[in-house]
Protein backbone atom coordinates (compact mmCIF):
# COMPACT_ATOMS: atom_id res chain seq x y z
CA UNK A 1 0.00 0.00 0.00
CA UNK A 2 2.48 2.39 1.18
CA UNK A 3 4.30 1.19 -2.52
CA UNK A 4 1.46 2.61 -4.24
CA UNK A 5 0.45 6.03 -2.17
CA UNK A 6 4.39 6.88 -3.13
CA UNK A 7 3.97 5.85 -7.08
CA UNK A 8 0.24 7.96 -7.11
CA UNK A 9 2.54 11.19 -5.28
CA UNK A 10 5.19 11.14 -7.84
CA UNK A 11 2.96 10.91 -10.16
CA UNK A 12 1.40 13.76 -9.55
CA UNK A 13 4.03 16.21 -8.34
CA UNK A 14 5.36 15.54 -12.10
CA UNK A 15 2.28 15.86 -13.62
CA UNK A 16 -0.32 17.49 -11.15
CA UNK A 17 -3.86 16.70 -13.53
CA UNK A 18 -2.79 13.90 -15.08
CA UNK A 19 -4.96 11.20 -12.44
CA UNK A 20 -7.87 14.14 -11.92
CA UNK A 21 -10.40 15.16 -14.37
CA UNK A 22 -9.88 18.42 -16.20
CA UNK A 23 -13.12 21.04 -15.16
CA UNK A 24 -15.26 22.35 -17.76
CA UNK A 25 -12.85 25.89 -17.61
CA UNK A 26 -10.18 23.69 -18.13
CA UNK A 27 -11.34 22.18 -21.11
CA UNK A 28 -11.65 23.21 -24.69
CA UNK A 29 -15.01 24.12 -25.42
CA UNK A 30 -16.47 23.62 -29.31
CA UNK A 31 -19.10 25.08 -29.80
CA UNK A 32 -21.63 23.50 -33.22
CA UNK A 33 -25.02 25.52 -33.70
CA UNK A 34 -27.90 23.48 -35.71
CA UNK A 35 -30.00 25.38 -37.45
CA UNK A 36 -33.07 24.45 -39.12
CA UNK A 37 -36.40 26.64 -39.88
CA UNK A 38 -39.65 25.27 -39.16
CA UNK A 39 -41.82 23.85 -42.03
CA UNK A 40 -45.59 24.00 -43.29
CA UNK A 41 -47.07 21.31 -42.88
CA UNK A 42 -48.37 19.11 -46.26
CA UNK A 43 -51.17 17.78 -46.65
CA UNK A 44 -51.35 14.14 -45.45
CA UNK A 45 -50.22 11.98 -48.53
CA UNK A 46 -50.46 8.72 -45.79
CA UNK A 47 -51.46 8.19 -42.37
CA UNK A 48 -48.06 5.55 -41.98
CA UNK A 49 -45.73 8.36 -42.22
CA UNK A 50 -46.89 11.11 -39.82
CA UNK A 51 -45.03 14.41 -40.52
CA UNK A 52 -41.82 15.39 -38.35
CA UNK A 53 -41.29 18.82 -37.93
CA UNK A 54 -37.36 19.95 -37.00
CA UNK A 55 -35.46 16.62 -38.43
CA UNK A 56 -31.76 16.36 -37.96
CA UNK A 57 -31.58 18.08 -34.16
CA UNK A 58 -32.02 14.62 -32.32
CA UNK A 59 -29.37 12.99 -34.95
CA UNK A 60 -27.13 16.59 -33.88
CA UNK A 61 -27.88 16.07 -30.25
CA UNK A 62 -26.57 12.23 -30.29
CA UNK A 63 -23.33 13.05 -32.36
CA UNK A 64 -22.75 15.64 -29.61
CA UNK A 65 -23.08 13.20 -26.94
CA UNK A 66 -20.71 10.84 -28.60
CA UNK A 67 -17.95 13.62 -29.29
CA UNK A 68 -18.29 14.55 -25.27
CA UNK A 69 -17.73 10.97 -24.02
CA UNK A 70 -14.33 10.84 -26.00
CA UNK A 71 -14.13 14.37 -25.09
CA UNK A 72 -13.83 13.36 -21.49
CA UNK A 73 -10.44 11.94 -22.52
CA UNK A 74 -8.98 14.52 -24.65
CA UNK A 75 -10.27 17.04 -22.50
CA UNK A 76 -12.48 18.81 -25.30
CA UNK A 77 -16.56 19.99 -24.44
CA UNK A 78 -19.04 20.23 -27.10
CA UNK A 79 -21.85 22.55 -26.84
CA UNK A 80 -25.06 22.06 -29.15
CA UNK A 81 -26.94 25.45 -29.65
CA UNK A 82 -30.08 24.55 -31.64
CA UNK A 83 -31.94 27.37 -33.42
CA UNK A 84 -35.07 26.90 -34.92
CA UNK A 85 -36.33 30.01 -36.82
CA UNK A 86 -39.62 30.73 -36.87
CA UNK A 87 -41.95 30.00 -40.22
CA UNK A 88 -41.43 32.62 -43.07
CA UNK A 89 -38.36 34.37 -41.39
CA UNK A 90 -35.51 35.74 -42.82
CA UNK A 91 -33.23 32.87 -42.48
CA UNK A 92 -30.41 35.03 -43.14
CA UNK A 93 -31.04 37.32 -40.72
CA UNK A 94 -31.87 34.89 -38.20
CA UNK A 95 -28.31 33.71 -38.71
CA UNK A 96 -26.83 37.34 -38.21
CA UNK A 97 -28.43 37.85 -34.99
CA UNK A 98 -28.08 34.48 -33.78
CA UNK A 99 -24.77 32.83 -34.38
CA UNK A 100 -21.97 34.71 -32.85
CA UNK A 101 -18.07 35.32 -34.64
CA UNK A 102 -17.05 32.27 -32.40
CA UNK A 103 -19.12 30.02 -33.62
CA UNK A 104 -17.45 27.92 -36.31
CA UNK A 105 -19.29 24.81 -36.75
CA UNK A 106 -22.73 25.08 -38.42
CA UNK A 107 -24.82 22.19 -38.94
CA UNK A 108 -28.16 23.46 -41.60
CA UNK A 109 -31.21 21.76 -42.26
CA UNK A 110 -32.43 24.31 -44.69
CA UNK A 111 -34.09 24.27 -48.54
CA UNK A 112 -31.61 24.55 -51.06
CA UNK A 113 -32.17 27.99 -51.60
CA UNK A 114 -31.61 29.49 -48.34
CA UNK A 115 -28.27 26.55 -47.95
CA UNK A 116 -27.08 29.15 -50.66
CA UNK A 117 -28.00 32.44 -49.00
CA UNK A 118 -26.71 31.61 -45.59
CA UNK A 119 -23.70 30.03 -47.12
CA UNK A 120 -22.61 33.29 -49.34
CA UNK A 121 -23.12 35.68 -46.29
CA UNK A 122 -19.89 37.97 -45.20
CA UNK A 123 -20.04 36.78 -41.95
CA UNK A 124 -20.19 32.72 -42.89
CA UNK A 125 -17.07 33.11 -44.90
CA UNK A 126 -14.95 31.45 -42.36
CA UNK A 127 -17.27 29.02 -41.14
CA UNK A 128 -17.37 25.50 -41.57
CA UNK A 129 -21.16 24.44 -43.31
CA UNK A 130 -22.44 21.11 -42.86
CA UNK A 131 -25.50 20.33 -45.50
CA UNK A 132 -27.74 17.81 -43.59
CA UNK A 133 -30.65 18.20 -45.51
CA UNK A 134 -29.98 19.23 -49.76
CA UNK A 135 -29.29 16.66 -52.18
CA UNK A 136 -29.12 18.92 -55.16
CA UNK A 137 -26.60 17.77 -57.76
CA UNK A 138 -26.43 21.77 -58.19
CA UNK A 139 -24.77 22.41 -55.47
CA UNK A 140 -21.91 19.96 -55.59
CA UNK A 141 -21.14 21.27 -59.14
CA UNK A 142 -21.93 24.83 -60.33
CA UNK A 143 -23.08 26.16 -57.93
CA UNK A 144 -21.14 24.68 -54.80
CA UNK A 145 -19.11 26.74 -52.02
CA UNK A 146 -15.79 26.65 -50.32
CA UNK A 147 -17.12 26.64 -47.00
CA UNK A 148 -20.31 24.20 -47.32
CA UNK A 149 -20.10 20.10 -47.23
CA UNK A 150 -22.73 17.84 -47.98
CA UNK A 151 -23.40 14.77 -45.85
CA UNK A 152 -26.69 13.16 -47.73
CA UNK A 153 -25.76 11.22 -50.73
CA UNK A 154 -26.57 13.67 -54.01
CA UNK A 155 -29.46 12.38 -56.47
CA UNK A 156 -26.27 11.64 -58.98
CA UNK A 157 -25.21 9.19 -56.18
CA UNK A 158 -28.43 7.51 -55.75
CA UNK A 159 -29.23 7.26 -59.35
CA UNK A 160 -25.96 5.41 -59.65
CA UNK A 161 -26.73 2.84 -56.74
CA UNK A 162 -29.45 1.80 -58.03
CA UNK A 163 -27.65 1.38 -62.01
CA UNK A 164 -25.00 -0.47 -60.49
CA UNK A 165 -27.44 -3.03 -59.00
CA UNK A 166 -29.73 -3.06 -62.06
CA UNK A 167 -27.19 -3.77 -63.94
CA UNK A 168 -25.82 -6.65 -61.48
CA UNK A 169 -29.48 -7.90 -62.02
CA UNK A 170 -29.20 -7.46 -65.96
CA UNK A 171 -32.17 -5.57 -65.79
CA UNK A 172 -30.88 -3.03 -68.46
CA UNK A 173 -34.63 -1.76 -69.94
CA UNK A 174 -36.22 0.94 -68.08
CA UNK A 175 -39.75 2.41 -68.29
CA UNK A 176 -39.46 6.21 -66.21
CA UNK A 177 -42.13 7.71 -64.82
CA UNK A 178 -41.60 11.40 -63.71
CA UNK A 179 -43.45 13.62 -61.38
CA UNK A 180 -44.64 17.49 -62.13
CA UNK A 181 -42.59 18.92 -59.82
CA UNK A 182 -38.86 20.79 -60.72
CA UNK A 183 -37.73 18.11 -58.19
CA UNK A 184 -38.99 14.99 -59.93
CA UNK A 185 -37.47 16.58 -62.93
CA UNK A 186 -34.23 16.49 -61.49
CA UNK A 187 -34.55 13.47 -60.23
CA UNK A 188 -35.52 12.10 -63.33
CA UNK A 189 -31.95 13.39 -65.09
CA UNK A 190 -30.20 12.05 -63.06
CA UNK A 191 -31.72 8.81 -63.45
CA UNK A 192 -31.03 9.45 -67.00
CA UNK A 193 -27.55 10.50 -66.26
CA UNK A 194 -27.06 6.75 -64.16
CA UNK A 195 -29.15 5.20 -67.41
CA UNK A 196 -26.70 5.91 -69.89
CA UNK A 197 -23.25 5.70 -67.68
CA UNK A 198 -23.76 2.31 -67.06
CA UNK A 199 -25.09 1.01 -70.43
CA UNK A 200 -29.24 1.06 -69.39
CA UNK A 201 -31.81 1.65 -72.32
CA UNK A 202 -34.88 4.09 -71.54
CA UNK A 203 -37.55 2.00 -73.66
CA UNK A 204 -40.29 4.38 -72.57
CA UNK A 205 -40.69 8.00 -70.60
CA UNK A 206 -43.81 9.47 -69.60
CA UNK A 207 -45.15 12.19 -67.38
CA UNK A 208 -47.70 11.42 -65.01
CA UNK A 209 -50.04 14.30 -65.22
CA UNK A 210 -52.99 13.18 -63.40
CA UNK A 211 -54.24 15.99 -60.93
CA UNK A 212 -57.03 13.80 -58.85
CA UNK A 213 -56.67 11.64 -56.04
CA UNK A 214 -54.64 8.64 -56.97
CA UNK A 215 -55.64 6.67 -54.35
CA UNK A 216 -58.95 6.45 -55.55
CA UNK A 217 -58.37 6.03 -59.37
CA UNK A 218 -54.96 4.21 -59.09
CA UNK A 219 -56.68 0.61 -59.70
CA UNK A 220 -58.22 1.82 -62.79
CA UNK A 221 -55.91 4.80 -64.60
CA UNK A 222 -52.05 2.84 -63.50
CA UNK A 223 -53.05 -0.30 -65.88
CA UNK A 224 -53.87 2.11 -68.58
CA UNK A 225 -50.88 4.56 -68.37
CA UNK A 226 -48.41 1.73 -68.13
CA UNK A 227 -50.15 -0.13 -71.17
CA UNK A 228 -48.39 -0.28 -74.59
CA UNK A 229 -44.54 -0.50 -73.21
CA UNK A 230 -44.21 -4.04 -74.17
CA UNK A 231 -40.53 -4.43 -73.41
CA UNK A 232 -39.07 -3.10 -70.06
CA UNK A 233 -37.58 -4.69 -67.05
CA UNK A 234 -38.51 -2.26 -63.98
CA UNK A 235 -40.45 0.80 -64.06
CA UNK A 236 -38.53 3.64 -62.41
CA UNK A 237 -40.69 6.13 -60.55
CA UNK A 238 -39.50 9.76 -59.63
CA UNK A 239 -41.89 11.47 -57.32
CA UNK A 240 -39.80 13.12 -54.25
CA UNK A 241 -42.91 14.23 -52.70
CA UNK A 242 -44.74 10.78 -52.63
CA UNK A 243 -47.99 11.99 -54.72
CA UNK A 244 -48.62 8.98 -57.06
CA UNK A 245 -45.50 6.55 -57.17
CA UNK A 246 -46.94 4.29 -53.97
CA UNK A 247 -49.34 3.33 -56.55
CA UNK A 248 -47.82 1.98 -59.12
CA UNK A 249 -46.88 -1.36 -57.42
CA UNK A 250 -49.22 -4.46 -58.43
CA UNK A 251 -51.19 -1.93 -60.80
CA UNK A 252 -48.94 -1.93 -63.44
CA UNK A 253 -50.34 -3.70 -67.17
CA UNK A 254 -47.00 -5.64 -67.08
CA UNK A 255 -45.73 -7.07 -63.90
CA UNK A 256 -42.59 -5.25 -63.39
CA UNK A 257 -40.08 -4.24 -60.11
CA UNK A 258 -40.88 -0.59 -59.15
CA UNK A 259 -37.30 1.50 -58.55
CA UNK A 260 -36.80 5.17 -57.70
CA UNK A 261 -38.26 7.03 -55.14
CA UNK A 262 -40.91 4.22 -54.91
CA UNK A 263 -39.77 0.66 -54.47
CA UNK A 264 -37.02 -0.10 -54.61
CA UNK A 265 -35.31 2.73 -52.88
CA UNK A 266 -31.14 4.55 -53.04
CA UNK A 267 -31.14 6.17 -49.35
CA UNK A 268 -28.30 6.98 -47.02
CA UNK A 269 -30.20 5.71 -44.24
CA UNK A 270 -33.04 3.13 -43.84
CA UNK A 271 -34.77 1.58 -40.78
CA UNK A 272 -34.24 -1.42 -41.93
CA UNK A 273 -30.39 -1.51 -41.57
CA UNK A 274 -29.12 -3.55 -39.37
CA UNK A 275 -24.95 -4.48 -40.57
CA UNK A 276 -22.37 -2.55 -39.13
CA UNK A 277 -23.49 -1.85 -36.00
CA UNK A 278 -26.17 -0.18 -36.68
CA UNK A 279 -28.78 -1.51 -34.92
CA UNK A 280 -26.85 -0.47 -31.73
CA UNK A 281 -27.38 2.53 -33.84
CA UNK A 282 -30.87 2.67 -34.12
CA UNK A 283 -31.69 1.49 -30.72
CA UNK A 284 -29.88 4.50 -29.34
CA UNK A 285 -31.85 6.83 -31.61
CA UNK A 286 -34.96 5.28 -30.96
CA UNK A 287 -34.47 5.70 -27.20
CA UNK A 288 -33.35 9.36 -27.75
CA UNK A 289 -35.87 10.85 -29.73
CA UNK A 290 -39.04 7.66 -29.80
CA UNK A 291 -39.03 7.48 -33.01
CA UNK A 292 -37.08 5.42 -36.20
CA UNK A 293 -33.54 7.68 -37.31
CA UNK A 294 -34.47 9.77 -40.45
CA UNK A 295 -32.29 10.72 -43.38
CA UNK A 296 -31.73 14.17 -42.14
CA UNK A 297 -31.09 12.77 -38.71
CA UNK A 298 -28.44 10.44 -40.01
CA UNK A 299 -26.48 13.57 -42.06
CA UNK A 300 -26.83 15.87 -38.85
CA UNK A 301 -25.40 12.79 -36.54
CA UNK A 302 -22.66 12.60 -38.94
CA UNK A 303 -21.82 16.09 -39.29
CA UNK A 304 -21.23 16.48 -36.03
CA UNK A 305 -19.18 13.46 -35.80
CA UNK A 306 -16.99 14.72 -38.36
CA UNK A 307 -16.69 18.07 -36.32
CA UNK A 308 -15.61 15.66 -33.51
CA UNK A 309 -12.99 13.57 -35.31
CA UNK A 310 -11.05 16.68 -36.88
CA UNK A 311 -11.09 18.64 -33.72
CA UNK A 312 -9.80 15.89 -31.65
CA UNK A 313 -7.07 14.55 -34.27
CA UNK A 314 -5.99 18.56 -34.87
CA UNK A 315 -6.21 19.39 -31.18
CA UNK A 316 -7.82 22.71 -32.60
CA UNK A 317 -11.09 24.03 -32.98
CA UNK A 318 -9.81 26.59 -36.17
CA UNK A 319 -11.78 27.11 -39.19
CA UNK A 320 -8.44 26.40 -41.23
CA UNK A 321 -7.24 23.69 -39.26
CA UNK A 322 -10.39 21.41 -38.93
CA UNK A 323 -11.35 21.91 -42.81
CA UNK A 324 -8.11 21.14 -43.96
CA UNK A 325 -7.85 17.85 -42.13
CA UNK A 326 -11.48 16.89 -43.09
CA UNK A 327 -10.35 16.95 -46.56
CA UNK A 328 -6.96 15.42 -46.27
CA UNK A 329 -6.60 11.71 -46.59
CA UNK A 330 -6.03 11.17 -43.07
CA UNK A 331 -9.65 11.40 -41.98
CA UNK A 332 -11.97 8.68 -41.83
CA UNK A 333 -15.51 8.86 -40.16
CA UNK A 334 -17.21 5.95 -38.74
CA UNK A 335 -20.50 5.86 -40.75
CA UNK A 336 -22.31 2.38 -39.58
CA UNK A 337 -21.97 1.16 -43.40
CA UNK A 338 -19.07 -1.52 -43.27
CA UNK A 339 -16.31 1.29 -44.84
CA UNK A 340 -14.74 4.58 -43.79
CA UNK A 341 -16.41 7.77 -44.97
CA UNK A 342 -13.82 10.86 -46.23
CA UNK A 343 -14.88 14.00 -47.94
CA UNK A 344 -14.42 14.85 -51.38
CA UNK A 345 -11.60 17.51 -51.52
CA UNK A 346 -13.19 18.77 -54.56
CA UNK A 347 -16.77 19.87 -53.83
CA UNK A 348 -17.61 19.17 -50.59
CA UNK A 349 -19.87 15.98 -50.44
CA UNK A 350 -19.34 12.96 -48.47
CA UNK A 351 -18.04 9.42 -49.94
CA UNK A 352 -20.52 6.85 -48.32
CA UNK A 353 -22.01 3.60 -49.44
CA UNK A 354 -25.77 3.88 -50.48
CA UNK A 355 -28.45 1.89 -48.91
CA UNK A 356 -30.35 0.19 -51.37
CA UNK A 357 -34.03 -0.32 -49.61
CA UNK A 358 -37.78 -1.57 -50.02
CA UNK A 359 -40.12 -0.87 -47.15
CA UNK A 360 -38.82 -3.67 -45.03
CA UNK A 361 -35.94 -4.97 -46.14
CA UNK A 362 -32.46 -3.81 -47.24
CA UNK A 363 -31.81 -5.49 -50.68
CA UNK A 364 -28.28 -4.25 -51.19
CA UNK A 365 -25.49 -1.82 -50.36
CA UNK A 366 -23.69 0.11 -53.25
CA UNK A 367 -21.19 0.31 -54.88
CA UNK A 368 -21.84 -3.10 -55.83
CA UNK A 369 -18.98 -5.75 -56.03
CA UNK A 370 -17.25 -5.51 -59.12
CA UNK A 371 -17.38 -1.68 -59.86
CA UNK A 372 -14.03 -0.77 -59.43
CA UNK A 373 -12.28 2.67 -58.99
CA UNK A 374 -8.35 3.72 -59.28
CA UNK A 375 -8.74 5.15 -55.72
CA UNK A 376 -12.00 3.70 -54.08
CA UNK A 377 -15.12 2.29 -55.40
CA UNK A 378 -17.23 5.33 -53.90
CA UNK A 379 -16.35 6.69 -56.15
CA UNK A 380 -18.01 5.20 -58.84
CA UNK A 381 -21.23 7.16 -57.24
CA UNK A 382 -22.02 10.44 -58.39
CA UNK A 383 -19.67 12.79 -59.89
CA UNK A 384 -16.32 11.83 -60.15
CA UNK A 385 -13.49 14.17 -59.94
CA UNK A 386 -12.97 14.52 -63.93
CA UNK A 387 -16.76 14.93 -64.08
CA UNK A 388 -17.42 17.19 -61.60
CA UNK A 389 -18.00 21.73 -62.12
CA UNK A 390 -16.63 21.52 -58.83
CA UNK A 391 -12.79 22.16 -57.65
CA UNK A 392 -12.64 24.15 -54.82
CA UNK A 393 -10.60 22.07 -52.39
CA UNK A 394 -7.75 21.16 -54.36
Amino acid sequence: MNRLFRLVTALLVICPGLLLPATAAEKQQIRIVFLSQTQKVPPALSNLDPFIQNKGVKGAEMGVADNNTTGQFTHQQYILKSIQAPLGADITEVFKQQVGPDDVFIVLNLPDKDLLSVADLPEAQNKLIFDAASIADRLRNQQCRPNLLHLLPSRAMRADALAQYMLKKRWRKWFLVTGPSADDQRYAAAIKRAAKRFGMKLVAEKKWTHTYDARRTAQSDVPVFTQGVDDYDVLVVADEQGLFGEYLSYRTWLPRPIIGTQGLIATAWHRTHEQWGAVQMQNRFKELAGRWMEEQDYAAYLAVRAIGEATVRTGSSQFQAVKDYLFSNDFALQGYKGKPLSFRNWNGQLRQPVLLAAARSLVAVAPVEGFLHPETELDTLGYDRPESQCHFGE
